[in-house]
């Protein structure tokens, strides 16, 4: 096996998708909380020590969930269940990763900005990660370690926390139940294969699942214009927050009406266009 597949094979471990959506979550919560970037040193180390500490614990996921992802279509050709990196070998990669990024965020950054860090990758790790075997909560367990990088990014910036930063977790929070269960709707049979307790597994009908995707889209819709009501943001993020909204919302309603795979894909894409749409509108607002 040639070094570049060895190469190539780490970095898929890191999952560098969810890495980019961090790093692009992190940034936003520093450039709102400092009202620009100005120490560009520490957004510098932020944005190291996130990039290691994401990576890290994605690897660590991958090492506790190798025997399931062997029996999915989806993960079967990951590193470890194909035989590329060796079980022993990605555990002690994820954990010098995850380690050397959070001691770069108390170094370099803060200790609140640490300790963010370190609940987020031990919330993924060792709750939502386990918890998908168990119970179909783990959708909305998960989502809280994934709406944590903004808080980070804010406390890099300011040293502290405030209800501003609290809008971006909670938005963030939101989204990640109409984007995941899309996903869990795609692939429930693969998801079954592997013993993984999604909703849709566990309902087969789905009809608790449609139902959550409507109610966290309307709250998704509301929650996302409070930026404007507080200040942070202004009409242009108001109109334009509130114009995603409500197709976010009408895609997941179709959704629910045909139960279709290709709406499930539809509802999918405009989970993955809504948040750089939003974050693009508070960019301009604030900035101009």
């Amino acid at each position: 096996m040639n070094t570049q597949t060895i190469i190539s094979a780490y970095l898929e471990l890191t999952k560098p998708r969810i890495v980019g959506l961090v790093l692009v979550t992190s940034a936003l919560g520093f450039f709102l909380g400092g009202q620009g970037i100005h120490d560009v040193g520490r957004f510098i180390a932020l944005l190291i020590g996130v990039t290691l500490a994401c990576g890290g614990s994605s690897t660590l996921n991958q090492y506790l969930e190798r025997e399931f992802d062997a029996k999915m279509l989806r993960t079967r050709n990951r590193p470890i269940p194909a035989g590329i990196i060796p079980a022993a070998h990605a555990l002690n990669f994820g954990i010098i990763l995850t380690l050397a990024g959070i001691f770069i965020l108390y170094v370099k950054v803060n200790i609140l900005t640490a300790f963010l860090g370190l609940l987020t990758s031990f919330l993924y790790i060792m709750v939502y990660t386990p918890m998908k075997r168990v119970s179909w909560l783990n959708t909305t367990v998960g989502a809280f370690p994934g709406a944590i990088p903004p808080l980070g990014g804010w406390a890099a910036a300011t040293g502290h926390l405030n209800f501003s930063a609290g809008i971006l977790f909670l938005i963030l929070f939101l989204w990640q139940h109409p984007h995941f269960y899309s996903i869990a709707w795609l692939l429930k049979d693969d998801y079954k294969r592997a013993g993984f307790k999604m909703l849709p597994v566990v309902e087969p009908d789905g009809k608790r699942m449609f139902a959550h995707i409507l109610s966290f889209s309307w709250m998704l819709l509301f929650v996302s214009l409070v930026p404007a009501m507080v200040g942070l943001s202004g009409a242009i993020y108001a109109g334009g927050a509130f114009a995603a909204g409500i197709a976010l919302w009408w895609v997941g309603r179709r959704l629910t009406l045909t139960r279709s795979l290709a709406d499930a894909r539809n509802l999918l894409k405009a989970s993955v266009l809504y948040l750089p749409v939003l974050f693009a509108l508070i960019i301009l607002d604030v900035t101009f």
